[in-house]
């Protein structure tokens, strides 16, 4: 994979975002399709592939990723209703920006994150 992802593009100022957190080592925003009424972003600015990738020299940057996501459901008002948060992990799991990243999202009743009768309709 080679360096320098959209999100790298972001925290370097070379591509627009609607920024809504940002500090020496973490930059949140809102993502080009939202799919709740509050969802963002939380990027580590090292530009860390995958969880397969991370060193344990980034444990400490990737568990502020948490602090910010609590900073920021606070601030825009679903941290008392719930929120959901997700890293997803290679194409599988549906990441497309190969960047390690947060996604925080509430502000409605979020449905499941997988079908929740798969065992069902794949017990042989």
């Amino acid at each position: 994979m080679e360096k320098g992802s959209v999100f790298t593009k972001i925290i370097n100022r070379e591509a627009p975002a609607d920024i809504v957190y940002e500090d020496e080592e973490i930059i949140a925003f809102v993502p080009l399709r939202p799919q709740a009424p509050v969802h963002f972003l939380i990027v580590p600015k090292k530009e860390i592939h995958t969880i397969n990738d991370m060193e344990e020299e980034d444990a400490l940057v990737l568990g502020k990723l948490f602090l910010v996501a609590k900073k920021l459901a606070r601030e825009h008002g679903i941290s008392e209703s719930g929120y959901r948060l997700s890293i997803n992990n290679n194409e599988d799991s549906g990441q497309s920006v190969f960047h390690l990243h947060m996604h925080i999202m509430g502000g409605k009743k979020l449905g499941p994150m997988v079908d929740q009768d798969y065992r069902n309709k794949n017990q042989h």
